[in-house]
């Protein structure tokens, strides 16, 4: 008999949920309709509001959309700081004068009418209630996990109540190197979380290759304390986490049924994975070594093979040579993702690591991409670069 978690992605499977080409609603083709490519062509800006604009989602978006020449920041929202510049948030914003940015508001206080698309930077069960009261004609990036699970079921076993379950069918998963056509056509992207976004560009291109088996993946994850958030927490403290590291959320990680989403739909069967993310005295990086089992004629020079195949015409995914070992410093500030595959000493098994900037691709870098693909800018705009390093 089936497990009740089992019977959930065998009904995922049967829907094709996840990566699938999404039906537009009415309200959505009014949207592509009022909203012309015309930042994109020269013409008046992109109008954009990042609500939640006091957290390290929100700052690290603001920072990357000053680079734009096609957005204009419009409105920053955020409850705690309403009516403070940002710079008073993050001092980093200083150097840009006053008035280079608008004050921090409310979400009550935002103009909608003058708002072509918005990023949603909040707390995880609050932009659904947020969602349902924005107009239909703005289009929406959300970097929480309220529309990342396809099936209501599963989002409300992990997060609880499902406050906008009329909207879910017309979400859009955003791994952009992976549902690129679905993201044009969207009005609302669930941009992926972190360790999802590193797990899934490895392993869903040998999943759908018969690569590897389905049935025997361990992802070993290790994160920057950034992709707790901002608001203070006990784990989070200097003296918790210098010196050391720690796991946390084992067996239970909310992004356990996210990847385990994106790799059912890629396998066409039910895939679980043995997933545990660690806690790393460093403030950006994720690092990911999966630990797969090869299909019977199978070695890892096929399993490179067709990452290379399926990202060589990528600027964002970087695909090392001959087992070459990813380093998270490689990658900071940047929205690179970059893996290897190396042999186990175990016959039949391979080991594929992956990097990111949780921050960056895992987050902002990557809703910006989706951003650029939905209006037509060059993909690349105002995301491009190599990492910071030293």
């Amino acid at each position: 008999m089936f497990s009740p978690r089992m019977l959930f992605y065998l009904a995922l499977l049967s829907l094709g949920a996840a990566f699938r080409v999404h039906t537009l609603p009415l309200r959505a083709l009014h949207v592509r309709a009022r909203l012309p490519l015309a930042a994109a062509q020269g013409g008046e800006p992109l109008r954009v509001a990042v609500l939640g604009a006091s957290g390290y989602t929100g700052s690290e978006l603001i920072r990357l959309l000053l680079r734009h020449p096609g957005v204009e920041l419009a409105a920053l929202t955020s409850e705690r700081y309403a009516g403070k510049p940002l710079s008073d948030v993050f001092a980093q914003f200083a150097c840009l004068g006053s008035g280079a940015l608008p004050a921090l508001t409310n979400l009550e206080h935002v103009d909608w009418s003058s708002i072509d698309l918005a990023f949603c930077c909040l707390p995880h069960a609050t932009t659904q209630k947020v969602v349902v009261q924005i107009p239909s004609l703005v289009r929406i990036v959300d970097l929480s996990a309220d529309f990342r699970l396809a099936d209501i079921g599963t989002y409300e076993e992990w997060y609880g109540e499902h406050y906008a379950p009329e909207l879910q069918p017309d979400a859009v998963y955003g791994l952009t190197e992976l549902a690129r056509n679905q993201v044009r056509e969207a009005r609302l992207v669930a941009n992926p979380g972190c360790y999802p976004t590193a797990a899934q560009l490895s392993l869903v291109p040998l999943l759908r290759a018969r690569a590897i088996e389905s049935d025997d993946i361990i992802i070993d994850a290790k994160s920057g304390t950034s992709g707790a958030g901002r608001a203070p927490k006990e784990a989070t403290l200097f003296c918790e986490v210098a010196d050391g590291m720690h796991a946390y959320g084992v067996g239970k990680h909310r992004h356990a049924p996210e990847i385990e989403q994106g790799l059912s739909n890629a396998a066409d069967e039910p895939v679980i994975v043995n997933f545990t993310p660690h806690l790393m005295p460093m403030s950006r990086g994720i690092f990911e070594s999966i630990y797969v089992r090869l299909k019977d004629g199978q070695t890892v020079a096929d399993l490179e093979n067709v990452l290379k195949q399926q990202y060589s015409d990528e600027k964002f995914v970087t695909v090392l040579e001959n087992g070459a070992v990813p380093q998270t410093r490689h990658v900071r500030g940047s929205n690179h993702c970059v893996i290897s595959v190396s042999a186990d000493r175990l016959p039949g098994r391979a080991i594929v690591m992956a990097v990111i900037d949780n921050l960056f691709k895992g987050a902002s870098g990557q809703a910006i991409q989706n951003m650029n693909v939905m209006f037509g800018f060059p993909e690349s705009t105002a995301i491009d670069g190599v990492g910071m390093f030293p």
